[in-house]
């Protein structure tokens, strides 16, 4: 037989099996079917039941996932919503809850305890009319002992906060805001969803001054109301205030994602971007240190926002840090010496002023700056190892300042100080003088100049010296000997050997 022949016998053969199958099965899928409309019927009890334990036992994601099968199972009934209203409350979400329950009195008008947990959420949010009424209608349906109770109660307080909300907005129109705001606490202990009491109560206290509680108030209305743009816009205008530029960023951007033709916060947005955008230069250039760029650009930011004064003192702040740095000594004072006007416990400008004054040879006022600076800051490191240098500097005066030698500032770069050196080696160089005495008096004068573009040059020993400690002292080094040798010849000064037959040997270069 061939092999054709052999599959063709294959296929009548499992052909024939399945038609012989084929009425079992169809029994079999009917059967099946009618069980699941048996089951569709049972199961909603069944989830409401299994519900029921599950919240009995705290597990409410799963107790949620039954109410929900039960509701979906039977839209009408009512007591699937009731339960999943009871689990949307006990997981905090109220706004899921609300319609449930109204659904259930839709379904049920005379379910007392629906109501008075509706009329109880109503008063949370505020809506006191609607509150009222659902209380009301409890009291008219013969409720339980209990209920009736909690229903008069309810009502008198709802009655009680009507007349507190009228007297809180008579007290806001008449600009008694202090009395506002008590009123309105008291209201949103009750009322503690209540957008409207918040965000009247956060403008008492932008208007009172109180921008940390206005923050908490708006940010809670932010999220009470899910398309409130009006707080974003709010909150970032007073961050923006407050020299928060980042934060300020932030919340007019949440304004956008909920409205971007938002005409205020869309305008907004760019004033608070071009601000961000140059602070944030600004601090990169301070990271490079080109401080000079970054005072340049801290002055342009206060052109950008000249109104705000916050924002100018965030821009003197840092400009005071920059001019320190950059070693621009009287300049930084000045300006950081603005910025404690406003703001005299300001750590960071305490700082930055002391080290201004260290560069200015001030020790005293570099002294008093640090001991400010370590009241508002006991454990501050960089503050006790500054008071410790100017201290230091101030008591223990050095025997030679090379910086006087050379009349150079102590913020000169090594530039200035070997043009200095040049003129002065020049014009005290002992072959330019023939008295004994004078010859004597020039060559002490050369060996001090020479020694001060020796320490003023070399980094190692001018960190050394601007710590109060000589290099070129053998007490202050405690025995290190310093002997820089003169050699004659013309690796001298300019080919000179001005001490070549006297007792000193010390050897000078101009570089």
């Amino acid at each position: 037989m061939s092999d054709a022949s052999l599959t063709m016998v294959s296929i009548d053969h499992v052909a024939h099996r399945l038609l012989t199958y084929i009425p079992y099965v169809l029994v079999l899928i009917d059967m099946r079917y009618e069980g699941v409309k048996c089951g569709r019927d049972g199961s909603v009890d069944s989830h409401l039941e299994m519900g029921k334990k599950l919240l009995a036992a705290g597990q409410l994601a799963d107790a949620l996932s039954h109410f929900h099968a039960a509701v979906d199972g039977d839209p009408k009934n009512y007591m699937a919503y009731y339960r999943r209203a009871t689990v949307f409350l006990a997981m905090g979400k109220s706004k899921s809850a609300l319609p449930d329950l109204s659904r259930v009195i839709e379904l049920k008008p005379d379910f007392t305890s629906a109501r008075l947990q509706r009329g109880n959420l109503l008063l949370k949010q505020g809506g006191l009319d609607e509150a009222e009424s659902d209380y009301k209608k409890v009291l008219k349906s013969k409720p339980s002992d209990k209920e009736e109770r909690e229903a008069q109660s309810q009502l008198t307080k709802a009655d009680d906060i009507q007349r507190l909300v009228a007297q809180a907005r008579s007290s806001f129109n008449s600009q008694d805001y202090v009395t506002a705001a008590a009123q309105l606490d008291t209201i949103i202990e009750t009322c503690v969803w209540d957008v409207a009491s918040r965000e009247m109560r956060a403008e008492c206290f932008i208007l009172m001054g109180e921008m940390g509680k206005a923050i908490s108030d708006l940010k809670a209305a932010s999220k009470l109301k899910n398309d409130n743009t009006q707080a974003f816009y709010k909150l970032s205008t007073i961050y923006y205030n407050l020299g928060d530029h980042e934060m300020s960023l932030n919340e007019v951007r949440e304004c956008l994602k909920l409205d971007p033709d938002h005409k205020q916060c869309y305008s907004h947005y760019k004033q608070v971007k071009k601000l961000n955008k140059q602070i944030r230069s600004a601090e990169e250039l301070i990271q490079e240190q080109r401080y000079e760029d970054a005072v340049s650009k801290y002055e342009a930011v206060m052109k950008t926002e000249p109104n705000v004064h916050h924002i100018a003192l965030l821009a003197k702040e840092r400009m005071c840090h920059a001019l320190a740095q950059g070693q621009q000594a009287s300049r930084a004072v000045s300006v950081c010496g603005e910025v404690l006007r406003s703001d005299p416990e300001n750590v960071n400008v305490l700082k930055d002023r002391a080290e201004a004054y260290i560069q200015e040879e001030q020790y005293e006022e570099a002294v008093q700056a640090y001991e400010t600076a370590a009241q508002h800051s006991e454990n501050d490191r960089e503050i006790k190892e500054g008071l410790e240098r100017a201290q230091r500097l101030l008591k223990q005066p050095l025997k030679r300042d090379y910086y006087k030698i050379l009349g150079v500032k102590r913020t000169a770069q090594k530039k200035e100080i070997i043009k200095a050196y040049r003129k002065l080696a020049q014009q005290w160089h002992p072959d330019n003088f023939q008295d004994p005495e004078e010859k004597k008096k020039a060559e002490k004068k050369f060996i001090d100049i020479a020694q001060a573009k020796e320490v003023l040059t070399d980094p190692e020993m001018r960190t050394k010296f601007d710590h109060g400690e000589d290099p070129m002292d053998p007490e202050s080094q405690q025995g290190r000997q310093h002997h820089q040798h003169f050699h004659g010849g013309h690796q001298g000064f300019q080919g000179f050997n001005p001490f070549g037959s006297g007792p000193f040997n010390f050897k000078f270069n101009f570089n």
